[in-house]
């Protein structure tokens, strides 16, 4: 049976006091201004980082004086991508993803055990599947274009998260963080993801979503 060509929504709901990188500025969204006496309108205020819940990374992230958010291009957010399922309870090996011949100018989105359990709390999961220095070195090698994690870093936590993004982004792989895979098969989409075009920031919130190929 062929799968229904229906867009799915991949990025995570902002809410209110929701998980944030820790040290980060927590998540406060309030009501400022509601319909009535008062207001002839309803206004909400947002105060949050730049990387909370579905971003992506700019190389300015992790690179002084590199490129801003407002650099990207959109030809590594939009087009086909492929997701791939990960087994390995702890990290993206390199030995997992050999099997599945990485080609130069990829976009590839990793579905780990995060989908299903780190987004489940509000409280910050340490233990999130990531990716090693290692298998970061080897994607630059395979000439991916874009990376798609679903938790809130490429890296792990107090282990290889300076070195994981300074190896991705200084070779210009683009990075999305944050995507909630939990409902989506291994296989082939069509993928768009649009950040907020945020001039000189090192991160922005992005709506991401997918549809199978034919």
């Amino acid at each position: 049976m062929k799968r229904a060509r229906t867009w799915m929504d991949v990025s995570v709901p902002l809410r209110h006091g929701m998980v944030h990188w820790p040290g980060d500025p927590e998540v406060n969204i309030r009501r400022v201004k509601t319909i009535g006496p008062n207001s002839s309108c309803n206004l909400t205020h947002l105060d949050m980082g730049a990387h909370t819940g579905t971003h992506m990374d700019a190389p300015l992230h992790f690179l002084a004086g590199a490129e801003g958010m407002e650099a990207l291009p959109l030809d590594a957010v939009i087009g086909p991508c492929r997701v791939i399922a990960i087994r390995h309870p702890e990290i993206i090996p390199v030995e997992e993803l050999k099997r599945h011949r990485l080609r130069r100018g990829e976009r590839v989105l990793f579905k780990t055990a995060n989908s299903e359990k780190s987004w489940k709390s509000n409280d910050f999961d340490t233990a999130f599947v990531h990716i090693p220095a290692a298998t970061a070195q080897f994607l630059v090698e395979r000439g991916v274009r874009t990376v798609g994690v679903d938790y809130l870093s490429v890296g792990g936590y107090k282990k290889d998260g300076r070195q994981t993004h300074q190896i991705l982004l200084g070779a210009r792989i683009w990075l999305i963080e944050g995507l909630d895979l939990s409902g989506v098969k291994p296989g082939r989409y069509d993928l768009i993801c649009l950040p907020l075009k945020i001039v000189g920031s090192d991160g922005a919130p992005a709506r991401v979503v997918l549809r199978p190929r034919r």
